[in-house]
């Protein structure tokens, strides 16, 4: 009789057996072929894999200012398998002016993979950044005393001037979500955090290289693996001339001290900004070295937010400076032509809604309405244009036939610069009327939008660019701060002419009342100039003291500037916008200030507008 209980045991143990054997032959594919555990140990005893990181590309103006540049620092890297059990800590704390609590939660840091997603004990990891030369002379007589940890040579970025640093940006330490998102980067690298730093980081940053250094079994360099055959040289980042002018951008800086606002400024025939000013504004070279969190800190708690670039992120009623915008749609849609007229008592009345309006004369058309800046004309046009139920069919069409034109305009959308952060600005549409109005609205209603106020907002940025369109006659480039790229072109996007829907004819018509408000209209003050302005002021309406506007270029038939300016809170447009447009326009097509002009610029740089506490 077979015995049944015995043979099902034999099954089982030869069943735990053959488990066996196939875990440890798992185990041995696995730490073989699919792990690098041993491979990174062992070769972490033989090699040391030094990066050597390039020279990042230097910026220039567009006259070849020297803007940013760079300057040798020193990091002190850490190789947490070497440095395991062999250090006094006490001298190295001693020698580096640390407490031993810092360099606790240093190495700590280094460890903690949620901060520095590449950690590796065999890898070269950031310990202490940006040393001076007299920190880095200690540190490296007693180097040897400190097994694990060693010197890497890089540049920090410096800025040779004051200005722009909006434009320019800052470079720092990368971050998690950075090391993530590229794999060129590892933790204790750089990064362009702002500014063109940031938009042109693969071009400025090379390409690191790398040297293979041999060790012997006490950890000490024996020379170059096989005679650096095997070594990757750096190759240099590329440099960047920008288009800004660093004379226009110190003078627009200083013009806005004290205030809060912007100053643009583009080159018609490219798109080439010249000058980009923000206001507040700060000094670049505070985000250097290893105050740079310090200081960030500091102005990113300032309540007027120096950090804000408002020429690409502020968000603004364009004011009258938007009634251009208008005429030119008014025209092309045959809503008005050049002879039309509407009449104007003080402003707009009509079914007991009024708008009002300063004194002129009671009869206008479109030249002597830019002139004057008269708002009953604008707002006429604007209710004829969308009451036109016999062209349009309804109101919804008329809306968003007259929002298609502002974007064509460069409104309603991001224009594309060439820097982070910009805002797009608002151009309502039918829709944005039917849901606040269940449908029942008319011209009437959005009265207000044909002066620049209501919904509209648009960025310092995207005013500027209208002056550039007018001054073109019709069609922009998409402003850029990046002129020339080293052995590199710019993007096709730059390069192409943007045109509009609005005709010639209607442009021609705006330029004159442009030049009309600037012999005898709101900005008659720029008619002292020797080449002909044309502008166009704006009051913007706002719940404290009116924000101050100008939109403007020059010359008339051969135009080599155009400008925005836009100061919070300034009152009407020919107490700020206009005198700084003239000053800004002076001095690039003459090439400097008159004596008169510098006493001007003296004075305006002096006047400051009390904003209070509040932010903004």
């Amino acid at each position: 009789m077979k015995n049944y209980e015995f043979g099902k045991r034999k099954y089982v143990v030869g069943g735990v057996a053959t488990a066996i054997v196939l875990v440890y032959i798992i185990r041995l594919f696995t730490l073989q072929l699919m792990s690098d555990d041993y491979k990174k140990n062992a070769d972490s005893n033989a090699f040391l894999k030094k990066i050597d990181y390039p020279s990042r590309g230097i910026i220039t103006d567009r006259n070849g200012e020297l803007l940013v540049y760079n300057q040798p620092a020193y990091d002190i890297m850490v190789v947490m398998n070497e440095a395991k059990g062999k250090l006094d800590t006490l001298e190295l704390c001693k020698t580096l002016n640390i407490t031993k609590e810092d360099f606790d939660a240093r190495m700590a840091k280094v460890k903690d993979y949620a901060r520095n997603p590449g950690y590796s004990r065999f890898t070269q990891q950031l310990f202490m950044a940006q040393l001076s030369d007299a920190e880095f002379s200690i540190f490296q007589e007693k180097m040897y005393r400190f097994p694990g940890f060693y010197i890497q040579r890089r540049s920090i970025r410096q800025y040779n001037h004051p200005y722009a640093a909006h434009v320019l940006g800052d470079v720092a330490e990368v971050s998690p979500a950075d090391i993530e998102s590229d794999n060129y980067y590892q933790p204790g690298d750089y990064i362009g955090k702002l500014g063109v730093e940031r938009s042109y980081e693969k071009q400025l940053r090379g390409e690191k290289g790398m040297q293979i250094l041999l060790r012997d079994v006490h950890g000490r360099i024996k020379g170059r693996y096989q005679d650096g055959a095997f070594d990757r040289q750096p190759v240099p980042g590329k440099n960047l001339t920008l288009s800004i002018d660093y004379k226009l951008q110190a003078l627009g800086e200083r013009l806005l001290e004290g205030k809060i606002g912007s100053i643009v400024a583009i080159e018609p025939a490219t798109g080439e900004i010249l000058c980009m000013v923000s206001s507040p504004t700060y000094d670049p070279r505070m985000m250097v070295g290893r105050q740079r969190s310090k200081n960030h800190h500091t102005l990113s708690r300032d309540p007027q937010k120096p950090l804000l670039n408002r020429s690409i992120m502020g968000q603004y009623p364009p004011g009258s400076t938007f009634k251009t915008t208008q005429g030119l749609t008014y025209m092309t849609e045959g809503v008005i032509n050049s002879s039309t007229h509407y009449y104007c008592s003080h402003g707009f009345s009509f079914r007991g809604l009024h708008v009002g309006c300063h004194g002129h004369a009671p009869s206008l058309s479109l030249v002597p309405a830019l002139s004057t800046s008269c708002n009953g004309f604008f707002c006429w046009g604007l209710y004829h244009m969308i009451g036109n139920k016999k062209k349009y069919g309804s109101v919804q069409e008329a809306m968003n036939t007259w929002r298609d034109y502002m974007v064509s305009m460069g409104f309603g959308y991001r224009l594309g610069v060439d820097l982070p952060g910009e805002k797009r600005g608002f151009i309502p549409n039918a829709s944005t009327y039917d849901k606040a109005y269940r449908g029942s609205w008319n011209g009437l209603t959005i009265i207000s939008i044909s002066i620049g106020q209501g919904e509209v907002t648009a960025t310092p940025l995207q005013i500027a660019n209208l002056g550039a369109t007018i001054a073109n006659r019709g069609y922009y480039y998409v402003p850029h701060v990046v002129r020339k790229i080293q052995d590199e072109q710019l993007d096709t996007l730059y390069t192409r002419p943007r045109h509009t829907m609005a005709v010639k004819a209607a442009y021609d018509d705006v330029v004159k009342g442009m030049r009309s408000a600037v012999l005898g209209g709101t900005c008659r003050a720029l008619a002292k100039y020797d080449f002909e302005v044309c502008g166009k002021t704006g009051t913007a309406q706002n719940r404290g003291r009116d924000h101050s506007a100008f939109m403007g270029f020059a010359p008339m038939d051969n135009p080599k500037i155009a400008v925005a300016v836009y100061v919070e809170n300034g009152g009407w447009g020919a107490d700020y916008g206009v005198p700084l447009g003239g000053l800004i326009m002076e001095q690039y097509i003459k090439g400097e200030l008159s004596e008169e002009s510098k006493l001007k610029a003296d004075e305006f740089q002096k006047r400051r507008i009390n904003y209070g506490t509040s932010s903004r």
